[in-house]
């Protein structure tokens, strides 16, 4: 057929065709150009042209090149659409060359149509849009097709009870339909999830964008980019692993801690160790890993430091989670400061016997929280105890740098008592405990003269009057087990007293008076005031029992009548 090929075409190094310029130019305007310019070099058969960037590839210019040959017309459908709207543009087939034909008007026309496009035919085109991000972004319709998905996402999370998979595919039966409107039979919103494990790097970050735009719960979001992340590793170069890895940060950082959980955050933290992030997507990762540490457990803090740093466990990753934790800008409730003071001293613990654990790495986790995340301190000293054991050749100085973390009102007597016999511990430490247990005896004393008062009282055969009783819901008093302990205590760090005048022959806050016989101050504060207090509180429960019958109105056989105060056994 004489002037049939006259035209050889390779499209993106893809394939070649042979055309008729005039069948092609007709409806082209790209080409008609191109053709009046070499319209003078001769022979026109001998033409070739190469199209590098042709969007849509060989099957977009081979639909085309159907639509030319069959006059201007062929089917166009949702699967085709795109391609023959890009191509259309790229060969500039307007009105100008054919206005009761053209290609870019009908593929507009149908374009029209996205909203009634079924599920199937939306990822079909949303793929075609992908692979031609730069035409298809720059023309809009990946914006129309992304809108539209959106919307058949929050429709199905509107309709849909709970309890299906992500990996079902349930959801594209109900998503098959003309219209929006008609989606009866919607499953789990999270249904989507493995539909949209199609989007790439440059599209991910729009279509998250879109969603937000259209209030899509941020939940459920995040649910999907850690689900994404999770099955997008799985056959990732390194390269495309880091890029993935830090859109999802960037998109999750603009969502409220409440909308993502610490387990999928600590899960990017762990896979993301060796892709090498960069410092601001990192430092944005540790901040959301932080604001919610009070959710981690012990397994998930222990991780294992790398080469070059000096302890077995990264510990500068936990400290810089909990000053995240306490910079988070926002007031932190005392129950999740005492979740964290309770974490942080089983994660002290375990690496306080970490033999290259340096000693200031030590003091900042043992400091890093306020006092008021702990109500007990014997953690805290039981851990020191184990350093100073790994860590025997530290000098005085550094000890007490280390003791300076304990809050000796907070520990408990037991604690106390071997703390003042433990050799491990610097000399002014155990004066210390034992200043705060004379502390809390002089409390004790003075809660036991009070009640002795209440029991000399005057007023204690006095008819109570209803609304003036107070009534005192307890244990069973034992004043004389409690002093006898107390006692016991105090006689047991004696010979550890007599070891510190040795070393401190002198308070620092007693260099203007006297020196004392540290002997008989112990005796004097152990024996005369318990045991006084004592016999008051004895006879005046003697006391009380010859008044019983005459108060058995007023209590039963576990309650005592103390003046105008019941005391309940």
């Amino acid at each position: 057929m004489e002037g049939a090929c006259v035209l050889e075409v390779d499209v993106n190094g893809e394939a070649k065709f042979f055309v008729d310029k005039k069948v092609l130019s007709a409806f082209s305007g790209r080409l008609s150009k191109l053709f009046r310019k070499v319209s003078e070099t001769g022979d026109s058969k001998t033409l070739k042209v190469i199209f590098h960037d042709l969007p849509g590839g060989s099957e977009a210019f081979e639909l085309m090149s159907r639509f030319c040959y069959n006059n201007g017309s062929i089917q166009i459908t949702p699967i085709n659409t795109c391609l023959l709207h890009f191509v259309a543009h790229f060969m500039e087939m307007t009105n100008n060359f054919s206005s009761s034909h053209n290609l870019i008007t009908q593929t507009e026309k149908s374009l029209e149509c996205i909203p009634y496009w079924t599920w199937s035919e939306l990822l079909t085109a949303f793929k075609q849009c992908q692979l031609w991000f730069q035409t298809a972004n720059s023309s809009g319709v990946l914006d129309k097709i992304l809108d539209t998905l959106v919307g058949r996402i929050m429709t199905a999370s509107d309709k849909s009870p709970s309890g299906s998979s992500p990996d079902s595919s349930a959801l594209r039966l109900s998503f098959d339909t003309r219209s929006t409107i008609t989606m009866k039979n919607s499953h789990h919103p999270s249904c989507w999830f493995e539909d949209l494990l199609v989007l790439n790097t440059d599209t991910i970050e729009k279509a998250i964008k879109c969603m937000i735009s259209r209030k899509v719960d941020h939940a459920a979001i995040s649910r999907f980019l850690f689900y994404y992340l999770k099955h997008r590793y799985l056959n990732a170069t390194t390269d495309e692993k880091r890029k993935t890895t830090e859109i999802i940060i960037g998109l999750l950082y603009s969502f409220d801690e409440s909308s993502f959980s610490y387990k999928g955050l600590f899960g990017i933290l762990r896979m993301s160790s060796s892709i090498n992030l960069s410092k601001h997507c990192r430092s944005r990762l540790e901040s959301m890993v932080g604001s919610q540490i009070d959710q981690a457990t012990l397994d998930s803090l222990l991780v294992p430091a790398s080469e070059g740093m000096d302890s077995l466990y990264d510990v500068n990753l936990v400290l810089r989670f909990l000053r995240y934790f306490l910079q988070s800008g926002v007031q932190i409730c005392v129950k999740r400061l005492k979740r964290v003071g309770s974490l942080m001293d089983l994660y002290i613990t375990e690496v306080a016997p970490d033999p290259s654990l340096k000693p200031y790495k030590f003091v900042a986790l043992t400091t890093a929280l306020p006092d008021s995340a702990r109500d007990s301190y014997d953690a805290i000293y039981r851990a020191i105890d184990m350093y100073l054991e790994v860590h025997s050749g530290l000098a005085e100085e550094e000890k007490m740098k280390i003791c300076c973390a304990i809050n000796y009102a907070k520990l408990s007597s037991e604690t106390c008592k071997h703390l003042a016999r433990n050799s491990k511990f610097p000399s002014r430490t155990a004066m210390q405990a034992l200043i705060t247990q004379h502390s809390k005896l002089k409390s004790l004393l003075q809660d036991t003269n009070y009640l002795s008062k209440l029991c000399n009282s005057p007023h204690k055969n006095k008819q109570m009057n209803d609304g003036e009783q107070v009534i005192l819901y307890a244990k069973r008093v034992d004043l004389s087990t409690e002093n006898e302990k107390l006692k016991a205590n105090l006689q047991g760090m004696q010979w550890r007293v007599i070891e510190l005048e040795k070393v401190l022959p002198i308070s620092d806050t007693m260099e203007d008076e006297e020196p004392i016989d540290q002997k008989k101050y112990l005796e004097e504060i152990c024996k005369p005031k318990c045991v006084r207090p004592l016999r008051a509180y004895q006879a005046c429960v003697e006391r009380i029992k010859g008044d019983e019958s005459r108060h058995k109105k007023h209590c039963t056989d576990s309650t005592l009548i103390i003046g105008p105060v019941l005391i309940h056994a």
